[in-house]
C-alpha cells in the first residue's frame, strides 16, 4: 500500500516530508511520478484532474486536503466504493473565524470606504455602527460556521444561524430551512458558509439580497459556485448592498478582465481566508492512513448524498 499526492499547485513537496516524518516507512509518491499505480490505496487530493483516479485499480480512499470536498464529488468517475474524506482542522476553523470577524469590524468601522477615499484624498468622516447594534447572518452553521459565530458573539456582535435542520448552540440565534426569509429579513451581515451540494449551488441569488435589508453586506468564504454574480452586482449597483467581500470565486484565479477588479463596492482576496497547515493536517491524514491499513472506520468520513 503506498500514498499518491494529487497537489500539485499546493506545495506538494512540504507536504510529501510532513508526511513522511509521520509514516517514516510508508512510499509516498507525487502525481504524476507514480512508480506501481496498482499499490496506491490511498490519495490526497487538491482540485485533481478529473479522471484521473481511474488508473488506480486499488485506490480506496481520497482525502481531500481541505474542508471542501466539491473538487472531488464533482468527479463522477470516482466509484461509490472509494470512501472520501476531508480535512475538520481546529487552526483551520480559528483562521476562518478571524477572517470573518475582521472583515465584519472593516464594514462596521467603514474601513472599505475610507480606504476608497485615500485614493481620492478625500477627508470625510462617516458614522458607524457598534458590534452590539449588528446582526451578523450565518448560512451554514457547521464547524467553520459556529466557530465564526462564537468568535462573532465574544466580540459583541449579535449572531444569527441558519442551517437545514434547526441547531441548538448556544448565544446564536437559530433558523431552519423554512425560516430563510425570517433570518434574512434581519440581517445586516451575510456570510456564507455552505458546503456545494446539489441544493446550494447557485443559492445565494437575486432573491435573496432582495430578503436583506437595504444597505446590508455580503461576505463569501465558502465557493464561488453558491453565488450568482450577476445578481450579486445587481444587488451592489441598485444599493440593496453596502459591500461584497469576496474570497471565494467560480474561476480561480480570477480572470483579469472580471467586473470584480474593478467595482467600488467589492473587496476581493485570493482564496487566502483560511489555509490547511500541513504541519497540523498532515497528522489526521497519516492517522486515517494507518486506520485503513488496520481496517477502521475512518475519520471526517464525507456522505456523498449531502456533500460534506
Amino acid at each position: 500500500m503506498s500514498i499518491a499526492l494529487f497537489i500539485q499547485h499546493r506545495f506538494s513537496e512540504r507536504w510529501k516530508d510532513h508526511l513522511s516524518q509521520l509514516l517514516p516507512t510508508t512510499k509516498i509518491e507525487i502525481y504524476p511520478e507514480i512508480e506501481k499505480p496498482d499499490e496506491v490505496s490511498y490519495a490526497i487530493s487538491w482540485k485533481h484532474d478529473l479522471g484521473v483516479f481511474n488508473q488506480f485499480k486499488n485506490l480506496k480512499v481520497i482525502a481531500s486536503l481541505g474542508a471542501g470536498v466539491h473538487h472531488i464529488l464533482k468527479d463522477e468517475s470516482i466509484p461509490e466504493s472509494i470512501q472520501i474524506t476531508r480535512i475538520v482542522d481546529e487552526q483551520l476553523q480559528k483562521d476562518m473565524a478571524s477572517f470573518v470577524l475582521t472583515q465584519c469590524l472593516n464594514v462596521n468601522r467603514n474601513i472599505f470606504q475610507y480606504l476608497r477615499q485615500q485614493e481620492q484624498k478625500e477627508w470625510k468622516l462617516n458614522t458607524y455602527k457598534t458590534p452590539e447594534e449588528t446582526k451578523v447572518g450565518i448560512l451554514g452553521m457547521g464547524v467553520l460556521g459556529k466557530s465564526a459565530g462564537e468568535l462573532l458573539h465574544q466580540n459583541g456582535f449579535q449572531v444569527m444561524g441558519w442551517s437545514r435542520s434547526k441547531k441548538q448552540i448556544d448565544y446564536i440565534e437559530t433558523y431552519e430551512a423554512s425560516a430563510l426569509n425570517q433570518f434574512l429579513s434581519k440581517t445586516d451581515i451575510l456570510v456564507c458558509l455552505l458546503p456545494i451540494t446539489k441544493a446550494t449551488i447557485g443559492l445565494v441569488n437575486c432573491k435573496m439580497f432582495n430578503q436583506l435589508p437595504k444597505n446590508s453586506s455580503f461576505i463569501n468564504v465558502a465557493r464561488g459556485e453558491l453565488v450568482e454574480d450577476a445578481d450579486l452586482l445587481k444587488a451592489l449597483n441598485n444599493n440593496r448592498l453596502k459591500w461584497a467581500v469576496l474570497d471565494v470565486f467560480k474561476e480561480e484565479p480570477l480572470s483579469k478582465n472580471h467586473l470584480y477588479w474593478s467595482h467600488p463596492k467589492v473587496i476581493i482576496t485570493p482564496h487566502s481566508a483560511s489555509l490547511t497547515n500541513p504541519k497540523t493536517a498532515s497528522k489526521q491524514l497519516a492517522a486515517n492512513y494507518l486506520r485503513l491499513t488496520e481496517e477502521k472506520e475512518l475519520h471526517n468520513l464525507v456522505d456523498r448524498e449531502r456533500g460534506y
